[in-house]
């Protein structure tokens, strides 16, 4: 798997949330031979035991469930522990999420559907609204609790965590709540991590404008998830297949900034290279 990264071109790999406990010898293996670096993993990596997909959610940091939420905390310490293992400088974090019925879906299929901005999608988009404000405040809060308990522990290990933006419409912080989200964790242990594909989703539904919210967020912008969207949500396609304007965002984008591109497997070597390409033709060689 490293090896096929590496051959692509690539110096660096993110370590994601599907990577199966049983795979972290031969990781380790090739780190310490230098055959590839990790630059960064996204929790929870490795997989929670029993697990075998990726489950990102399984455990959620927002619960009411105070054992789901010590879940969640334990499996990350495991992950801020293969970090240190591979020297990678940073986690990617998903916050939580409102318990309420997953509207995304739906609203993007009407969205594909010729839709948006008909008086039954308006309503579906007020509803979300209404339901979100309604239930927030106790599992923000303990999506808060939970993260400002990981920063003691990552802050030692020298571990950045990268907060990032979620296209499904249940999950926090919600669009108009991350400056107060980040505002409370103030500890530059914390940082924003901006996934272009599912900005770009949201910005698809009428929730954001996709450039204004990377700037909104750029004081604390640390790096990307790289991946454009095919009309209306079909992420993980390659730079330049889709219709993110790579242009527009390009003047928040800095060198030191971290770019991982999160590709679908299902694309050929051919595609992704084009993609990288398009993308360095436009942001540059960093």
């Amino acid at each position: 798997m490293l090896r096929e990264i590496r051959d692509l071109g690539f110096e660096y790999a993110e370590l994601s949330h599907g990577i199966r406990i049983s795979l972290l010898p031969g990781i380790f293996e090739a780190v310490e031979a230098g055959e590839i670096k990790i630059s960064t993993l996204h929790n929870f990596c490795p997989l929670p035991m029993g697990v075998d997909r990726a489950a990102p959610n399984i455990y959620k940091f927002s619960s009411e469930d105070r054992r789901e939420r010590e879940s969640a905390f334990k499996h990350t310490l495991k992950t801020l522990e293969t970090a240190v293992r591979v020297k990678a400088k940073l986690v990617v974090l998903h916050t939580g999420c409102v318990d309420m019925k997953d509207y995304t879906d739906t609203l993007v299929d009407m969205v594909g559907e010729g839709k948006k901005g008909t008086p039954k999608f308006d309503k579906l988009c007020q509803e979300v609204r209404e339901v979100r404000e309604k239930k927030k405040g106790r599992y923000m809060e303990n999506a808060l609790e939970s993260i400002r308990r990981i920063v003691d522990e990552a802050k030692p290990r020298g571990i950045k965590l990268g907060i990032e933006n979620r296209e499904a419409l249940e999950e926090i912080p919600f669009e108009s709540d991350y400056a107060m989200f980040m505002k409370e964790l103030r500890d530059p242990t914390v940082v924003y991590w901006h996934d272009t594909g599912h900005a770009q989703i949201k910005e698809n539904l009428g929730f954001i404008n996709h450039r204004a919210h990377l700037e909104s967020m750029s004081e604390r912008l640390y790096g990307f998830h790289v991946h454009d969207v095919e009309f209306p949500g079909r992420d993980h396609r390659p730079p330049g297949k889709g219709t993110i304007d790579w242009e527009a965002l390009k003047p928040l984008v800095r060198p030191d900034h971290l770019k991982v591109f999160e590709l679908s497997p299902s694309l050929s070597p051919e595609d992704a290279k084009g993609g990288i390409e398009k993308l360095k033709s436009i942001w540059g060689p960093e």
